[in-house]
């Protein structure tokens, strides 16, 4: 094959300009493929761990994330959130719906029956759990009664959680 002096730089032009547009495609087909988390930004992507999510503290100062039942009377048991379903649990704040069970302790409280009332939940306040300073927990939670509260609970209420 003949080829001529002027004949050799245009093919390593060639060669060099399919080189780049097979270079160019790798790079762009890698990217499609990479994770869209992995391009975030976020700490777990620059090899920092993500802070540890806020925690509710039950009565036996156990860290829960989302449980599905929570005691409210940590004295005496006559007072459980149940069936907790929780649409968000962020850093600020966390929600859910369930039912709030409580003795109408009639005529007194080992006697009474458990009556359900539907709620919505809501947790607040993170602040650092005493016992683990590393921790944030929620410190306040408020329910809101959907159809009747407990006599004489009115049918918003808040609470601090000192546990």
């Amino acid at each position: 094959m003949n080829v001529s002096a002027a004949g050799r730089p245009a093919r390593a032009s060639r060669r060099r300009a399919r080189m780049t547009t097979l270079l160019c495609t790798v790079a762009a087909l890698t990217a499609a493929m990479v994770p869209a988390s992995a391009n975030t930004g976020t700490g777990s992507a620059r090899g920092i761990a993500p802070p540890d999510p806020v925690v509710v503290v039950d009565c036996f100062s156990q860290a829960q994330i989302r449980p599905e039942e929570y005691l409210l009377a940590c004295g005496d048991g006559n007072n459980r959130l149940v069936e907790l379903r929780w649409d968000t649990w962020g850093p600020r704040i966390a929600t859910a719906t369930g039912t709030d069970m409580v003795n109408d302790c009639r005529p007194y409280c080992a006697a009474g029956r458990f009556r359900a009332y539907p709620v919505k939940v809501t947790l607040s306040n993170p602040d650092a759990w005493p016992e683990h300073p590393d921790v944030q927990r929620f410190t306040t939670i408020r329910l809101v009664y959907t159809d009747t509260a407990p006599s004489p609970v009115p049918k918003e209420v808040t609470y601090k959680l000192v546990y």
